[in-house]
């Protein structure tokens, strides 16, 4: 079985990545073709979230071995298989690539494909740049002494009673149509 994978990011528009993997591969096969389709190195941890359809985080899968009191088990992405925690489409999940700064990619298990294999996963659509990897320890803090209302929004007539109750505007990662391959 193929699953296919879409990813999203809330930092860089028009960025999207489809990946297809095989549902035996583990989730350190994802993570690498994740890495692969974005650029990144891969020398820092990373670790995904089980989400539920409100992206509430549930169940963890990191790259190493970590204690937890959490109240899930400590999965770890070599030696688990996406077909142990994944069965439906459109299941939710967070790639977590920046845990310093909890810098995330939004998925969806867009598409199951049964009958058919893959040897190695493949990135099927590439579209937009992706935010940087890291940011570094003086944007960090350089950010923090941002003026929110002046900086932050590149505008200095901007007015935080124009954004709606949600503070979002129209963006909104519950709409499951974001994930949709006919908008790609």
């Amino acid at each position: 079985m193929v699953y296919k994978f879409t990813l999203l990011s809330d930092e860089a528009d028009n960025f999207v990545r489809v990946i297809s993997i095989d549902s035996e591969a583990t989730f350190l096969d994802l993570h690498n073709a994740i890495l692969d389709s974005v650029r990144f190195e891969k020398n820092l941890l990373t670790t995904f979230f089980l989400c539920s359809d409100d992206w509430e985080k549930g169940q963890e899968v990191t790259l190493v071995e970590m204690e937890s009191s959490s109240e899930y088990d400590n999965l770890v992405m070599d030696s688990t298989k996406l077909e142990e925690l994944l069965s439906d489409e459109k299941q939710k999940l967070l790639y977590v690539f920046d845990l310093m700064s909890e810098r995330s990619f939004f998925m969806e298990l867009t598409e199951i494909i049964p009958g058919i294999r893959m040897n190695k996963p493949e990135c099927v659509l590439s579209k937009g740049e992706p935010p940087v990897q890291t940011i570094s320890e003086e944007n960090m803090v350089a950010g923090a002494k941002l003026n929110i209302d002046e900086s932050f929004y590149g505008d200095e007539d901007f007015d935080v009673d124009e954004l709606d109750e949600e503070g979002f505007g129209d963006m909104n990662f519950d709409d499951s149509s974001l994930f949709n391959d006919d908008k790609f």
